[in-house]
Parts: C-alpha cells; structure tokens; sequence
C-alpha cells in the first residue's frame, strides 16, 4: 500500500506505549491521514513486556493484523534489546529508535543490532525532568516526529495542547510539550 507507515512499539506495561501508539495516530489524523492504533493483548501487567502497533497511511487502511513488516520499531526499554527480538520482521532499512543513555554506536555494540537505522534518545531522563515521571512515551513521540518527518513538530504540539489541556492542569501540558521539543532536538542517529 503506497503511502503506508506501520510502527511497531514495544515497551513494558505502564511506560505508556499504548498512549503514544494512540498519540501518534491522532496527530495523523489531525494531518488528514488514515490511521490504526492498536495494542496486542494477553497477560499483561506492569513492567511485563507488550507490544503495540500504529498505521497511517494517506489512503484507507484495509489490514486488520498485527504489524509484522514495521518501517519504524519504537523501543521505550533498552532492557527487552536483550529478551525481545524487536526488529524481527524490520526490513535492513527499518529505524530503530531506543530508549537509552547510550549513543547508538555503543546501543548497536551492546546488544549486537544489525543492520537498521539506528537511533537513541534518553526519554526516561527527560521525562523525569520535564513532566516529573519516568514515563518516557511522549518524549519518544518528540523523537520519532524528527527522524520520519512524519508530520511537522508544531502539529504534535498542538494535538498535546488540545488534547492534553482537556485532562491536564497547565503545568503538565507544558512539561509535555518541553519533553517533545527536547527530545525532538536532543535524538541521535549513527
């Protein structure tokens, strides 16, 4: 299908992959683009390792299936490098963005990653500092926004404003709107 990204997170119950999956696919909308965001269930609890999956595409999306081919594998704990083959399935041109203090080159080197385009972001620290919880979804957002381009960084700033301003005193729409701008700028690639 021409047009078509497929996202594949993965992430450990209660680091908000869900959200971001979700996230991701109504700042599409908001770009006028066909989207699917969903999770893929079982026994999950917190700090259990998930998975959780995003399409857009510019045309109408008529796969209903888990993502096994994803252009871009979002990975928000650099611990499941060691138990989860994440980029199972990935093409050798997929990105592979992290979760991780490390630089990519010491990422690839540490956990034997092949191939891919590799990229970190330290998403945890920044949401600690920024929202004041280590939950490090919405900094990811920040960072996949700069690597794909998919749509322009104002936009997710202005789907937090919006959505977030529903549910959240100020002060926590900004703290998530400094956690994407940060990790927008802040993102490594090799």
């Amino acid at each position: 299908m021409q047009g078509l990204t497929e996202i594949r997170w993965h992430a450990r119950g209660g680091q908000g992959a869900v959200t971001a999956a979700k996230m991701v696919a109504e700042v599409a909308l908001g770009q006028k683009k066909y989207f699917q965001a969903f999770p893929e269930y079982g026994p999950e609890r917190s700090g259990a390792p998930i998975v959780a999956f995003t399409r857009i595409s510019d045309e109408p999306i008529q796969i209903y299936a888990g993502i096994e081919h994803p252009q871009i594998v979002i990975v928000l704990d650099a611990s499941l490098l060691s138990i989860v083959d994440v980029t199972k399935g990935a093409p050798a041109n997929a990105i592979v963005l992290v979760n991780s203090d490390l630089p990519p080159a010491e990422l690839r080197a540490k956990y034997h990653i092949e191939g891919h385009r590799l990229y970190a972001i330290a998403a945890t620290k920044i949401a600690t500092e920024t929202i004041g919880r280590p939950i490090p979804n919405t900094p990811m957002v920040g960072a996949l926004t700069r690597i794909t381009g998919l749509f322009p960084l104002e936009s997710v700033v202005e789907f937090l404003r919006a959505d977030f301003g529903k549910k959240f005193p100020p002060k926590v729409v900004d703290g998530n709107i400094n956690a994407i701008t940060r990790s927008y700028e802040e993102v490594q690639g090799e």
